[in-house]
Formats: structure tokens, C-alpha cells, sequence
């Protein structure tokens, strides 16, 4: 009997290793143009644990890869606000947003038909 339970918990402890470590996740993040896909996808590489940020510059999508023993979603999206970018019905601080380049000031009606026009 000693032996069963043994193997049983060896049996679960591979399982638990084997299981897959990266999480996707998608989140939706305002931006106008590839100055802020560069600067989306720094802010979630520079956080430990992203293997894969892409930031569409048409559907606002920013697609995750992450390996959730290092990071979480939260981490993430916060390193995004610190960036400027708003996500997900949070708002970058004003600071935040102030830094970033005027082409890029997504909150500005003007900016935003301009962007659509090119």
C-alpha cells in the first residue's frame, strides 16, 4: 500500500511539473501609432516574465505570452499604465500620460482623427 500511495504522488507531482507555465492573455490598450506599439510592448517586456507582447495598432489588442510563475496580468497592465496607456477602463496617471510623445496623446480628439486619416 505504501508503495501505491508513493507512486501515486510521484505520478502527481510530474503532472504538476508538466503542465503548461505560460498564460495567454489579451487586453485591450489605447494607443494611436507604431511609436505606441513600440513603447506598449517595452513597458510589458520590461517585465520579468513576458515572452510575448504585441500591440495592434488597429484593434487596440495587446496579445500576451507570460510565464505566470514570474508574473501576473496585473503586474503587466500596471507597467503599461506606467508607460501612458490606459487599459482596460483604467487610466494612466497624468504624469504618466504627459510623457508620452505629443503625436502619441491617444485622449486628444484631434490626434485620434488625424491617425485615422493617414
Amino acid at each position: 500500500m505504501k508503495k501505491i500511495i508513493v507512486l501515486l504522488l510521484m505520478v502527481t507531482s510530474a503532472m504538476t511539473f508538466a503542465q503548461d507555465k505560460n498564460k495567454r492573455e489579451t487586453l485591450d490598450v489605447d494607443g494611436v501609432c507604431g511609436m505606441c506599439k513600440a513603447r506598449i510592448e517595452k513597458a510589458c517586456f520590461k517585465t520579468k516574465g513576458v515572452k510575448s507582447a504585441i500591440w495592434s495598432v488597429e484593434t487596440h489588442e495587446l496579445k500576451l505570452i507570460y510565464d505566470e510563475r514570474k508574473t501576473d496580468l496585473k503586474t503587466i497592465q500596471q507597467s503599461v499604465l506606467n508607460a501612458g496607456h490606459d487599459s482596460e477602463g483604467l487610466k494612466a496617471s497624468d504624469e504618466a500620460y504627459a510623457s508620452v510623445h505629443d503625436c502619441c496623446k491617444y485622449r486628444d480628439e484631434a490626434i485620434k482623427y488625424d491617425h485615422k486619416k493617414e
